[in-house]
This record gives structure tokens, sequence and C-alpha cells, in this order.
């Protein structure tokens, strides 16, 4: 079974979050950053980051295990590795 807790900040830029993942191959710890304009655009009317992290990290998991998920990264980064990454993101907020 897989867990994932996060903690969403704000900071000058947005959000800065860190989050743990723990699952069969043991836990790893993330920290990611959140834009406003990144949220508005990937999670419109959204006033926190918080769902919109869980779920990338859900999109990632599903993909890859957690210790292969870069330790720091701008969110939208996922989308170089990812190309359906923002769609998929809009798609289920709607």
């Amino acid at each position: 079974m897989t867990t994932i807790d996060l903690r969403c900040e704000p900071d000058a830029a947005g959000w800065a979050c860190v989050v743990t993942v723990a699952d069969d191959n043991g836990t790893s710890t993330h920290q990611v950053h959140v834009a406003r304009r990144d949220l508005d655009r990937l999670a419109p009317g959204a006033t926190t980051p918080d769902d919109l992290v869980r779920r990338s990290f859900e999109f990632l998991l599903a993909r890859e295990s957690g210790q292969s998920i870069l330790r720091s990264f701008d969110l939208p980064l996922i989308g170089r590795y990812f190309p359906e990454y923002e769609a998929t993101m809009i798609e289920r907020d709607v």
C-alpha cells in the first residue's frame, strides 16, 4: 500500500510543498514548488495546491516508484517526462 503525506506552505511565488511517499520500496521525501499560475491553469478555482499535488503524485506513482521521483522540482516539470500530465490533471479537475 502506498501513502502520500503532504504539507504546502505559501511562499513569495506560490507554494512550497513537502511530499512524503511511503510504499513497498521504502519512504522518499520530495520538495515541490507550485506557482500560482500553474495552480490556476491545472486546477482552476482551487485556492490551495494540496489536491493538485496529491493527484500529481498519484499520477507519477501509477508510472514509477516513489524512489524514482525527483527529490526537488517545479510541478510543471512532470509534463516534460509525461506529456499527458497536464491534460490528465485538467480533465480530472473538471
